[in-house]
């Protein structure tokens, strides 16, 4: 199949359908679990998008800076690592969001005369949108694809749509919105859509100081916090739930030994939720566990790739070593 330059593969209204029933059952099921617990892949509705643009620009969200670093200064080691064989390839970046680290790459390799597509995946379309009109205004010429849906759906499109060698982008720290051993069973899965001599870059979060982790979660200005709520709104919004926002409250803990970063809302007194055809009871100070953000050493990294079928080739970090970029071959 032929790649078109800046196009977008948009949810058809069945799909839309499904994803709305999808969401319906995961937070039901969340909020009848124990403890209760919504996904953190629902966060990106259109106003979770914008907030989550805002927490990338707050002074104690280093992660962003420290990756830009890496991916601006550093960029020539990056295309280094991810070219292996010299051969043609699609770049494939799960969770790409704005691409605003990625443009970096993007804008060196079309200099550099590489021969790559770039196929950005995102559950949101919105800013799927957004990206596409990015790409277009600063690279006309590359050659894209925007893929709307899960990873691993669209990494099975994307193996339709071209045989090429592929290099997998996850930034951000995204793998640390896993528990350790769903990060290991995510890379395990990713590593059986790939093929021998695909490589994959992933971002991670490194272990420091811990009033620097607790901070980048917990800003002064409140903002992740509604971040956190706004997922509230959005189940109201969308299903019809009658969530009272006033009624939580946003609660963040990190733990240095395990590296485990969790966000919490709080329920501030006993009340009950409609949510469809169901009631749901909440105690006061009861908890919904909202998110991880799980930060890893270097060994962690390591017996990460090893353990789910790569090889480790290479690591890039920012100068203060706060943030590593990995490269892991597909062996």
């Amino acid at each position: 199949m032929t790649i078109q330059p800046n196009s977008v593969t948009p949810l058809k209204a069945e799909q839309m359908q499904e994803c709305n029933h999808q969401f319906l059952y995961d937070v039901a099921y969340g909020l009848s679990s124990s403890p209760k617990r919504l996904q953190s892949k629902y966060f990106y509705d259109k106003k979770g998008d914008r907030l989550f643009q805002q927490i990338m620009a707050l002074p104690e969200y280093y992660l962003t800076r420290c990756e830009t670093e890496i991916f601006e200064h550093k960029t020539a080691q990056i295309a280094e690592a991810i070219k292996v064989d010299n051969s043609a390839f699609d770049l494939v970046e799960l969770g790409a969001g704005d691409a605003t680290k990625s443009l970096f790459l993007l804008k060196y390799l079309s200099e550099q005369k590489e021969k790559f597509s770039y196929m950005p995946i995102d559950i949101s379309g919105n800013i799927l949108e957004i990206l596409n009109d990015k790409l277009h205004a600063n690279l006309p010429e590359l050659e894209v694809v925007c893929l709307e849906g899960e990873y691993f759906e669209m990494l099975n499109k994307v193996a339709k749509l071209s045989s090429r060698r592929k290099v997998v982008l996850f930034l951000g720290s995204n793998i640390g919105n896993m528990e350790f051993n769903e990060a290991e069973v995510f890379c395990a899965e990713l590593r059986k859509k790939l093929n021998k001599g695909d490589v994959v870059l992933v971002g991670f979060d490194l272990k420091k100081h811990p009033q620097t982790i607790l901070d980048a979660y917990n800003d002064a200005s409140k903002t992740t916090a509604l971040f956190n709520l706004n997922l509230l709104e959005r189940i109201n919004n969308e299903l019809d739930a009658n969530f009272n926002l006033q009624q939580f409250e946003h609660y963040q803990n990190y733990d240095p030994l395990t590296g485990a970063c969790k966000s919490y809302l709080i329920s501030l007194a006993d009340q009950k939720v409609s949510l469809a055809d169901t009631e749901i009871k909440f105690d006061k100070n009861e908890t919904i566990y909202m998110e991880i953000s799980q930060k890893f050493s270097v060994s962690d990294i390591e017996n990460l790739a090893i353990n789910s079928g790569f090889m480790p080739i290479d690591t890039i970090m920012d100068d203060k070593k706060w943030f590593a970029d990995a490269f892991w071959l597909a062996t």
